[in-house]
This record gives structure tokens, C-alpha cells and sequence, in this order.
């Protein structure tokens, strides 16, 4: 069955969400997403954090005290003590999982500067772009599951195009909230390609409050 062209009130509707809520998780940690190492690890951190059963306020407020304590890069954090990550998780509010979180980082930044020389884009490029192999990569960071790779993958799509469009059930959720084609195909023909992340961080939104639409 060929799909359907979307209507110009889908795309008018597909505007709107992205103008008013489409502030991706990336851009409310203060991490400048470019396809360079550093701002990829840093939403790794990120999608690490928002893994756990936390407010994604908090998971926010700590990215951005971590990355305000100069731990932008896993070299600059494995330069880090245990204690100093306790710490600085507890600062962000992290309190409930801050000495696990603190082992969990230290592994992840281990992990990607042994296997893949600290950068995120050689792991993209050992999963050869594919998104189903590139989360099953993430998913070897202890504390990174299938709903972190989610995370990942939704937001990596904004500087990686090759995984464009991605959605996962979350976001395919608030489009059918909100009256929009639940396909990713479909909806990446929704707005231009550099918006689709921000339109999946909307529709995000959405899923977990289908009010917002009419507000």
C-alpha cells in the first residue's frame, strides 16, 4: 500500500509542534550537537542519565552540572575520582542513584575510549549507519537499554542523517495524539530534514501530554 501524502493541516500542525515544542533534550542540557567527539559523548552522558527512573528535569539539571564541572570529553572525566562524580551527581539533584551513575559514567567513558578511541561517530561507522545495530551498541554501556538507545538515536538524528527519519514508540505515540501519520517515513516528509529531531522531541512531549496541542 503506497503512503499517503501528507495534508497541508498535517503540515501546518507538524510546524507549529516544532516551533513551540521541539526544544530537543540536546539543546535544554546546553550541548551544542555537532558531528564531532565531544558533544557526541555528551549525549551519551545525557541519554545515559534520562535511562534511569528520574524526572527528566533532573536527569537535565545534572548533564548540565557535569558538564559545567569540565567533564565534556570521557578523557576529561576518567580524570575524575568517584567521589568527585558522587558529588557532582548529588549537586544535580541525582541523589537517588548518584553512586551507581558514577561507576556506570566511568565505564561508559572507559568503554568508548578503549573501543572506540573516544568517539561516538566510530561506533556509528562499525554499525555501518544501520540504527537497529547502532543501538545494540549503545546497549553495551552498562545503563544505557533499549529506551536510552531510544534517546540517543532520536537526537543523534539531527547531526546524523544517515539514521534519518528515526522514531520509536514514544514519538509514534504523541503522533497519533495528536492526529499525525504514525510512520516514521511519513512523518519525516512532515517538515524540512534538519527538523525532524526537533519534530520527534515534540511529539515526545505530546505523548506524555496530548494536552498541549490545544494549549
Amino acid at each position: 500500500m503506497n503512503a499517503r501524502s501528507p495534508s497541508a493541516e498535517q503540515r501546518e500542525l507538524a510546524r507549529r509542534l516544532v516551533s513551540e515544542h521541539g526544544r530537543t533534550f540536546a539543546a535544554e542540557a546546553s550541548i551544542t550537537l555537532r558531528d564531532i567527539p565531544a558533544p557526541l559523548w555528551q549525549l551519551l552522558v545525557l541519554s545515559l542519565l534520562l535511562s534511569t527512573r528520574i524526572s527528566s528535569d533532573i536527569a537535565l539539571d545534572t548533564a548540565r552540572e557535569l558538564f559545567s564541572t569540565g567533564w565534556r570529553t570521557p578523557q576529561r572525566l576518567r580524570q575524575s575520582t568517584w567521589q568527585q562524580r558522587v558529588d557532582t551527581l548529588g549537586r544535580g539533584g541525582y541523589r537517588r542513584y548518584d553512586e551507581s551513575t558514577a561507576t556506570r559514567l566511568d565505564e561508559a567513558a572507559a568503554l568508548l575510549s578503549t573501543r572506540w578511541k573516544g568517539d561516538m561517530r566510530k561506533l556509528r561507522d562499525e554499525a555501518d549507519g544501520d540504527p537497529d545495530r547502532i543501538s545494540k551498541l549503545l546497549q553495551e554501556f552498562t545503563g544505557i537499554g533499549p529506551t536510552g538507545a531510544d534517546i540517543f538515536l532520536r537526537e543523534a538524528q539531527q547531526v546524523w542523517p544517515e539514521v534519518r527519519p528515526f522514531t520509536d514508540k514514544l514519538v509514534l505515540k504523541g503522533a497519533g495524539a495528536a492526529g499525525l501519520p504514525e510512520d516514521a517515513k511519513e512523518l519525516g516528509e512532515l517538515v524540512a530534514c534538519n527538523d525532524i529531531a526537533n519534530l520527534a522531541a515534540a511529539l515526545v512531549r505530546v505523548a506524555r501530554d496530548p494536552g498541549i496541542i490545544t494549549d
